[in-house]
């Protein structure tokens, strides 16, 4: 365990690096209680601090309460050390955000034994804080494919939405969907009907960058935003996911795999639903036109007279062209 010692006696502070070395413990020393702050705010902050109660500049009691102030950061288990042992004095440690209290003159079995139930109590939070992240990743993911599943993406695209407006910029979406998935499950079972979208996913995440996201909107359609994207770029980043889905995979029992997309870009006040909507309007008109291809829409917001039909950009396989038809 790595522990702190505050203390500004030099014979207190060496005795209690002396024990704590010799029971197997990284020491780390400080005099004064800013000096104990600094090292509690750091980046290798430790597990467990023994404070002084009574130290130059900024006493034990102010860097508990100091230290408590700020909940993001990992738990730190405290042991305050003095020579005050009146009950009102535990209490007033305690309320400040001490987990122990131990009077000078200590024990040395004595503090052994609180440094024992200190680690049992960061044992317990560690596993308390994996367990509530396990528990986020499950409430947001996908259990198949380990994207983002729909009521996360959906969030996400909303809060990019909101961004992009605030900050005057665009967002691109693509709903993507497998073809002829269901002859997949029908003729090579469930199984591998699961192979490949786990496939897909991990194919789509390595694909993009860093910032966007991608989710399994449901079924074998997927859902990926792209912040800072007109709907040109847009088309073009779904080309380059589109491209690298068709590359044969030895791991796919031998299935030709692709897909169609639709793509739409909100530039401005944009309705979630609207814009999800334009997208699988896209994506069916790349079905209807014989799929493994791409199409996309023009920015929002249009006008109330423009038909989201009437200005697709085609993106047919190993091509990237805008239609003939005029906006």
């Amino acid at each position: 365990m790595r522990i702190l010692i505050a203390e500004d006696e030099t014979v207190q502070r060496r005795l209690l690096e002396r024990l704590l070395m010799g029971w197997g413990h990284d020491v780390i020393m400080a005099t004064d209680g800013q000096e104990a702050l600094s090292v509690l705010r750091g980046e290798n902050r430790p597990d467990l601090a023994i404070l002084d109660w009574v130290m130059p500049g900024m006493d034990g009691l102010r860097v508990c309460g100091e230290l408590r102030k700020d909940g993001r950061q990992k738990y730190i288990y405290i042991v305050l050390l003095t020579a005050k042992d009146r009950k009102q004095d535990l209490v007033e440690a305690m309320e400040a955000g001490a987990d122990e209290y131990l009077a000078k003159p200590f024990d040395a079995q004595e503090l052994r034994a609180r440094l024992i139930a200190g680690q049992r109590i960061l044992d317990l939070q560690e596993q308390l804080v994996s367990a509530n992240r396990t528990l986020q990743f499950q409430a947001t993911h996908d259990p198949l494919t380990g994207l983002f599943n729909r009521g996360a993406i959906m969030e996400i695209l909303q809060n990019e939405l909101t961004r992009a407006q605030r900050e005057r910029t665009s967002v691109s979406i693509v709903l993507a969907d497998l073809d002829h998935f269901k002859k997949i499950n029908d003729t090579q079972g469930h199984s591998a009907g699961d192979l490949v979208l786990r496939q897909v996913a991990q194919k789509m995440q390595s694909s993009v960058r860093s910032y966007d996201s991608v989710g399994r909107y449901g079924g074998e359609e997927f859902l990926i935003v792209l912040p800072g994207c007109s709907s040109l770029r847009g088309g073009e980043r779904a080309e380059q996911i589109r491209l690298v889905l068709s590359e044969p995979n030895p791991d796919a029992l031998g299935i030709r795999i692709t897909v169609s997309m639709g793509v739409a870009c909100a530039h401005g006040p944009t309705k979630i639903e609207e814009l999800l909507s334009t997208a699988d309007a896209a994506l069916y008109r790349a079905k209807r036109n014989g799929r493994n291809r791409i199409e996309t829409v023009p920015d929002f917001p249009r006008t109330q007279t423009e038909d989201p039909n009437s200005a697709m950009t085609m993106l047919s396989p190993g091509s990237l062209r805008k239609s003939d038809v005029a906006t």
